[in-house]
């Protein structure tokens, strides 16, 4: 490694346990839900910072005194390092409504403009803020991609290390931006609250981290729990670490060598739709993703090419066709194989129906989680009977597409994928359909 990329510790157990810590320069984003415990590891990061002897800049839209109380509560004594200027707090205002103004996007943009001149000023050796949220709403997302970079790369030209905490997206556009921006960033790090409070214990859930950039230790979860003058305290169990956590698992993708029929297949890009029956699919665990209207779908999807478009980051669509003669015959339904589907996607998919197929936007760009995908898809089915999943794969098809500059927009990508099988035998290219 380069004697100038070096690792510090994060003050997040399971980063620096499985990680060994943030890259010095490097930019994380943590997300979770509200009450997540997102502010006390923003807390914690920042007290980590400080007992190393770094200056650490705080942006948070609270008021200082809540802070100190939050601080406190996990034995952090905030107004002792601010006293030293080892922590300097900057409070920052929430966007006033842009709905009516002119130029909403460029408004946006002087907030990101701020940060940079006041990190110039104070030359930090870490930057915290909490939170971005209200400072996303772009109308183009293209558009927010660029200052997001900008910002990114002025920061990391410092050596600065950056921890972005956002709240849950809830709407298709507030995914597609969270998405957008966690292709930009070093990795990601997400909490998600179990749904009743553990007995004798202060409420916690399941933390996951999954790497962008460096970090080849892999993604990693790990039961969390939120403890009085400690904070966000992981579970971590090296041996057992990401195995069998429900609700984020980390994933273990089967070697080429056991599917060679679907590697085959995926590496000449024929662009039609191949028999499940064909393929070696292994057992893996599964794990959970999201669901979309049509025209969700659509507009998630128009978002992704856009992002292809702008930074050339690469996504997979794949389409499960089911054969109606399999529902007529009582073998499987079309929400039996979309609940197949789901279960066997990663919880950063988008899924959606339309017509006889389940359609999955795969963000990831890696062949390998198509693969990952399809050899998990037999686990899921209505039965696990040997000779049924035999008979029920004959009857389901599968079609993978990687993008490619040829593309212009969603409608013409999937007026493609939902063609019928026998307008594309011939294997022409994709222009051709068009």
């Amino acid at each position: 490694m380069n004697k100038n990329i070096i690792l510090m510790k994060s003050g997040i157990d399971l980063v620096d346990q499985a990680w060994g810590g943030f890259y010095k320069g490097g930019t994380y984003i943590l997300q979770g839900p509200h009450k997540s415990g997102r502010t006390l590891l923003g807390l914690q990061s920042a007290m980590q910072a400080v007992n190393q002897k770094e200056i650490c800049l705080y942006f948070t839209t609270m008021r200082p005194k809540d802070l100190m109380i939050q601080a406190a509560s996990i034995g952090f004594d905030l107004q002792m390092y601010m006293n030293q200027n080892l922590i300097i707090v900057v409070r920052v205002a929430s966007p006033v409504d842009i709905s009516e103004m002119k130029n909403p996007d460029e408004y946006l943009k002087e907030y990101f403009t701020d940060i940079v001149k006041v990190i110039q000023q104070y030359n930090p050796n870490r930057i915290i803020f909490d939170e971005l949220t209200p400072y996303l709403s772009f109308s183009n997302i293209n558009y927010l991609n660029n200052v997001f970079i900008q910002t990114l790369e002025t920061i990391e030209e410092k050596n600065v290390i950056s921890l972005f905490i956002l709240g849950e997206p809830i709407t298709p556009l507030a995914e597609a931006i969270s998405e957008s921006l966690g292709q930009q960033v070093t990795g990601t790090i997400y909490l998600q609250k179990k749904s009743q409070k553990a007995e004798g214990k202060f409420q916690g859930g399941v933390i996951t981290i999954i790497p962008n950039i460096g970090h080849n230790e892999g993604q990693f979860s790990a039961n969390y729990n939120i403890e009085p003058n400690k904070g966000i305290v992981a579970e971590y169990r090296k041996s057992s670490l990401s195995k069998n956590l429900p609700l984020q698992p980390e994933y273990h993708f089967p070697s080429i060598e056991n599917i060679p029929a679907f590697t085959q297949q995926i590496s000449n890009q024929e662009h039609r739709y191949l028999s499940l029956s064909s393929l070696d699919l292994p057992s893996e665990p599964y794990s959970f993703s999201n669901l979309y209207d049509y025209n969700d779908f659509l507009l998630i999807l128009n978002n992704q090419i856009a992002l292809f478009k702008s930074t050339g980051q690469i996504f997979n669509i794949v389409s499960f066709k089911l054969d109606l003669n399999a529902v007529q015959n009582g073998l499987i339904t079309l929400n039996q194989l979309q609940n197949a589907v789901r279960l066997a996607s990663d919880k950063k998919d988008k899924i959606c129906i339309k017509d006889n197929k389940v359609i999955i936007l795969i963000t990831r760009g890696d062949k390998k989680a198509v693969q990952n995908i399809i050899s998990k898809i037999q686990n899921n089915l209505p039965s696990t009977n040997p000779e049924y999943i035999r008979l029920v794969l004959n009857y389901i098809s599968v079609l993978s597409f990687e993008i490619d500059n040829k593309i212009e927009n969603a409608d013409s990508l999937m007026n493609y994928i939902v063609l019928e099988e026998d307008v594309f035998q011939n294997n022409k290219d994709i222009t051709e359909k068009f």
